[in-house]
């Protein structure tokens, strides 16, 4: 998000209250998806494996090599659901709002790389199975309109704070035995996040309107937790976690 629609949305929020209209606040209900998802839940790295014994004591004295390959968000989680709910207070020529929003995407396995063994001059595949990503929001912004009929486009943006629930994944070479249950991924936390929307509000009725709205939401990277990662060499893949999604919401609005 550039500065200057930082500080549009700083004006916004510090207005004072005669800016707003006579008009009390709205209240809306979100639904929507996310049409794509950009950024990696893991990154790429090369280990070296002296010994798989202490992964299974059918192999002791096999040395490998993990060969681990960066993998997307779309790779592991595909696309996300999110709702929400967003109350609003109406302002010359938009309203400015606050928004608490939920996403979540289910558990996703995919092939994160592969296990390079001497011994066989093979490559095993290896799979992984990380736990479902969830997030609250808190945001507030700014929605402006265009025109002031029953059908009025509008552009809005918003910064505010994403919390992200902790990960946990589960690492498996089918072909040696080799399973690792519940392996610590991401911390979570809260992160800075933010957005812009482009869309149109169709007004069904004397105090309700309906909004077909596409954005962009982007937060940081989440915290990692390297207490299992570390020894396997691979402390550093998950070093990342960052996120933008362009999210498509129907929002149904009342006027009070």
């Amino acid at each position: 998000m550039n500065r200057c629609l930082r500080s549009a949305l700083l004006l916004a929020c510090l207005s004072p209250a005669t800016a707003f209209a006579q008009d009390g606040p709205s209240f809306s209900f979100f639904a929507g998806r996310d049409l794509s998802v950009n950024g990696d839940v893991h990154e790429g790295a090369i280990s070296p494996i002296a010994d798989l014994g202490p992964l299974n004591p059918a192999l002791a004295g096999v040395s490998a090599e993990l060969r681990i390959q960066s993998r997307s968000y779309d790779d592991i989680y595909g696309k996300a659901n999110s709702f929400g709910v967003e109350m609003s207070w109406p302002m010359a020529q938009g309203e400015a709002f606050g928004q608490l929003r939920s996403t979540r995407a289910g558990d996703g396995e995919v092939q994160v790389g592969g296990a390079y063994v001497p011994a066989l001059s093979t490559t095993l595949p290896v799979y992984g199975r990380f736990g479902s990503y969830d997030s609250v929001a808190l945001e507030a912004g700014y929605r402006h309109y265009f025109g002031s009929g029953k059908v009025r486009p509008y552009v809005a943006g918003r910064i505010g704070t994403t919390k992200v629930d902790g990960i946990d994944a589960t690492f498996t070479i089918p072909d040696a035995g080799i399973t690792l249950s519940d392996v610590p991924f991401f911390d979570g936390g809260w992160m800075l996040s933010g957005g812009a929307d482009l869309g149109v509000a169709w007004a069904v009725g004397e105090k309700a309107t309906l909004g077909l709205e596409v954005g962009v939401r982007h937060h940081g990277d989440i915290s990692d937790d390297d207490s299992a990662l570390s020894g396997l060499g691979l402390a550093s893949i998950n070093d990342t976690g960052a996120r933008t999604s362009y999210p498509l919401n129907l929002r149904f609005q009342m006027r009070f």
